[in-house]
């Protein structure tokens, strides 16, 4: 029995050995950082019609990868693949396509949740994401990047169409009315429409014949990691407007390069030497491009790279050009050219409107600024004679009325001009040559009285010199007397007030010396007067003391006593009995004191 328990264990243990081996070997699945498994169940229920993902315990592509790590997966039910994750990098949208889900209602071409079938309206922002590729169709994007100086306008692609002539509202195709201001945003390019456009001031050009050229001031891109962004979004609105050119080539818009060529073959504020305008394109360059980011998968399209980068622009630019250009008869019959610039702003606030009504700046300028300008110009200048457009008062005159004009109308359609100058004129020259020698002689004749008055005026001013160096030494010299007329009353002055101190010193000592004198003579008086009463006083002491005693003997023993000296003492010594010394030893000598009592 024992040795049968013993065989049991070892054959359990080989087996579970051998269970562990298969498992660790042929069941192990691992996925590495960066990568996702794609798993197909071979058993389980069959998918429910219209399904291509399944769930667990269904037969089929299982809708949720595995995560990176490791997985153990029977490798008889199941089949897998490593695939790399979908990655969004900085700067980019995706835009996911589900191949399962919910049909989408009639007339929509967007998922309203992530559950339904189509482009879901919501975007992946930068990051990884494990969306499994035989379910869903991730397309990477450029995110819109607006740089300063411009302004968004974003179109609804989807929804019921607005009304016409108003903003779309919450679920309404058509033109918001809230601008995107300069920034980046991450926007669904199915479901929304961003048209980059320039605020601010613009020039519309009339160069000649050459045509118009119309520049945009040009905006700096970002010095970071978003310069990129910033010319792949201006790009992209580059090429929608090369668009625009090309199926609008009738209108005879040309593109950048084009006008570019005539504004240098006819430079602004010179009369253009062309003879004829150029001829009409209707093939545009393209301009646009998106970078690529990401690996190329099934179900991951990454974009292809931009073929070229537009340089930062510095200054001024050709946006694109037309070949229209004024050209009127006066009202005497001549054939008058212009070259003039206006300049007009696009505000912030108006963006949306001018774009819903009339489109971006190219139909702006082609539908509504350059017709209004050949017809002002038009309009104002068959009313001048051609001699009052080479004057330069006729030419002002003709240059306000239509600045004025040009600012009213268009402000009505919310464009802002602020400004119309006429560079040059150009009239037929067998009135133009008569007009300027005309004008010659008379500039002459106006020069040769201006040297005249000149020469007046500077003798004029030759005697007016003189005369101020004349003054302006007799200033000099009247100067210098009252200089040294005031010394000398300050002189005066000085030593009046030093005898004046002198004086008062003096005066003020006589009163110090008689102030004096009247104190020592008080002081004597004073003195004789203590000393005669003490003198008094002790010689009626000396009397009053004479009058006590009536035995002038006794007064003049007093007075001995009082002139002995006090350190006097007198001694009586007893020398035996029967002397006279014994006789007087119980009598004493009585003096009188110095008081005169005994």
């Amino acid at each position: 029995m024992r040795k049968a328990s013993g065989c049991l264990v070892g054959a359990a243990a080989l087996v579970a050995l051998a269970l562990f081996g298969f498992i660790w070997t042929f069941c192990r699945v691992y996925v590495p950082a960066g990568y996702m498994a794609i798993v197909t169940a071979k058993t389980g229920k069959p998918l429910p019609s219209g399904r291509i993902l399944a769930e667990p315990g269904e037969k089929g592509v299982q809708r949720v990868p595995l995560a990176e790590g490791r997985h153990f997966l029977n490798p008889i039910n199941n089949d897998w693949r490593i695939v790399p994750v979908i990655t969004v990098p900085a700067g980019s949208v995706g835009v996911v396509t589900s191949k399962t889900g919910k049909e989408l209602a009639a007339g929509e071409i967007l998922a309203p949740d992530d559950d339904s079938k189509g482009v879901w309206r919501r975007v992946l922002g930068p990051g990884t994401y494990r969306l499994n590729p035989e379910g869903y169709d991730v397309e990477v994007v450029n995110a819109i990047n607006i740089p300063i100086g411009y302004a968004g306008v974003v179109t609804s692609l989807a929804g019921k169409p607005a009304p016409v002539g108003k903003f779309a509202g919450p679920g309404e195709k058509g033109v918001f009315e809230k601008i995107l201001q300069p920034g980046l945003y991450y926007v669904n390019p199915r479901a929304y429409q961003v048209d980059v456009v320039e605020i601010g001031m613009n020039q519309v050009s009339i160069v000649g014949k050459s045509g118009t050229v119309v520049l945009t001031k040009a905006q700096s891109t970002s010095a970071n990691g978003l310069a990129e962004l910033q010319q792949n979004t201006l790009l992209t609105q580059n090429a929608k407007r090369a668009d625009y050119m090309s199926r609008n080539a009738d209108l005879g818009i040309l593109n950048a390069e084009e006008a570019q060529l005539n504004l240098s073959q006819a430079p602004l504020g010179s009369a253009a030497r062309a003879k004829g305008a150029p001829k009409k394109t209707a093939s545009v360059q393209q301009q646009g491009g998106r970078p690529s980011y990401g690996r190329q998968q099934q179900g991951y399209r990454a974009p292809t790279p931009a073929a070229t980068k537009p340089p930062v622009q510095t200054s001024d630019s050709v946006a694109f050009g037309m070949n229209q250009f004024v050209q009127f008869p006066s009202s005497d019959g001549f054939a008058i050219m212009l070259d003039m610039t206006v300049e007009f702003e696009l505000m912030p606030e108006n963006i949306s409107r001018i774009y819903m009504l009339y489109g971006d700046l190219p139909a702006v300028v082609s539908k509504i600024i350059l017709p209004q300008i050949l017809s002002v110009s038009r309009m104002k200048g068959s009313g001048y004679k051609a001699r009052e457009f080479i004057d330069g008062e006729g030419r002002q005159k003709f240059q306000k009325e239509m600045t004025d004009e040009l600012v009213k109308i268009l402000g009505e359609k919310s464009i802002l001009v602020r400004n119309a100058i006429v560079r040059h004129v150009e009239v037929p020259s067998d009135i133009l040559q008569p007009i300027q020698e005309t004008s010659i002689a008379k500039e002459q004749d106006l020069t040769n009285k201006t040297q005249q008055e000149t020469a007046k005026k500077q003798a004029k001013l030759n005697t007016e010199l003189a005369m101020v160096d004349q003054r302006k030494r007799e200033t000099e010299q009247e100067t210098e007397k009252i200089t040294a007329t005031i010394a000398a009353e300050m002189r005066k002055d000085v030593a009046g007030i030093a005898a004046d101190a002198q004086l008062k010193v003096a005066e003020i000592n006589l009163n110090a010396a008689k102030i004096q004198a009247e104190i020592s003579r008080t002081r004597g008086e004073a003195e004789a007067k203590a000393k005669f009463l003490v003198e008094n006083e002790k010689a009626l002491g000396a009397k009053r003391r004479a009058d006590v005693f009536k035995d002038a003997g006794t007064l003049a023993d007093l007075q001995f006593v009082d002139s002995l000296s006090p350190n006097l003492s007198i001694r009586v010594l007893h020398s035996g009995e029967g002397t006279l010394w014994t006789d007087l030893k119980g009598s004493s000598l009585a003096l009188p004191s110095a008081s005169g009592k005994k």
